[in-house]
């Protein structure tokens, strides 16, 4: 009985402090074209959360870590008990990826994903859409909730959705982001992200 009462507490605390640790809800987005050049801008960041990946019916929900530093990037990825680490590490032109002591490079995340999963994902794309602006080099349809915040985003056949702004100084930025693309039934959900702004050191 006692060690139920501790576990139950021990969650209790884990859940505010979490709670105390979340960004406040981002504010009425005044002027979108500002808003966008400063994400654009922002290119040193690290998040956390998780993210569910399901392709073809099967799906699984690893923990994320991604840091980006300027053009380098480093994204881990890990289960219970740092089950199934992989680690993907990468700069234009060129991009590893170590599991289980196998390491695999490719010229670009995309090839790395198809060699090793067998379909295509616009890994590049992702740099920009977690953060919720469109990728350049493309046409994309935007669509804004009623505090003028981005919520959709459509581009090159795939759907963005964002939910649960949250402010980080003066930007805002996404709690939870959906990637999905119906053509391939392909479809990644992050999850409970928290951000940090600026340069971060890995505790990988």
């Amino acid at each position: 009985m006692m060690l139920v009462r501790l576990l139950c507490w021990f969650f209790l605390l884990s859940v505010i402090i979490a709670c105390s640790n979340l960004a406040p809800p981002a504010q009425i987005n005044s002027d979108w074209e500002s808003q966008r050049s400063a994400l654009e801008d922002l290119d040193s960041w690290q998040l956390r959360g998780r993210v569910n990946v399901r392709y073809n019916d099967e799906s699984n929900t690893p923990r994320i870590q991604w840091m980006q530093q300027n053009v380098e990037y480093h994204i881990r990825l890990w289960g219970t008990f740092n089950a199934g680490k992989t680690v993907i590490m990468g700069r234009p032109g060129y991009v590893t990826l170590e599991q289980g002591g196998d390491v695999r490079t490719a010229a670009s995340p995309e090839d790395l994903i198809l060699q090793q999963l067998g379909y295509e994902l616009p890994v590049s794309y992702l740099e920009y859409w977690i953060k919720g602006i469109p990728a350049p080099g493309s046409q994309a349809d935007l669509r804004f909730n009623e505090l003028n915040q981005l919520v959709v985003l459509a581009q090159d056949g795939w759907t963005i959705t964002y939910s649960d702004l949250r402010q980080y100084e003066n930007l805002s930025l996404p709690r939870q982001v959906e990637v999905s693309r119906p053509q391939n039934d392909i479809r990644l959900r992050f999850v409970g992200l928290n951000w940090q702004l600026g340069g971060a050191e890995s505790d990988a």
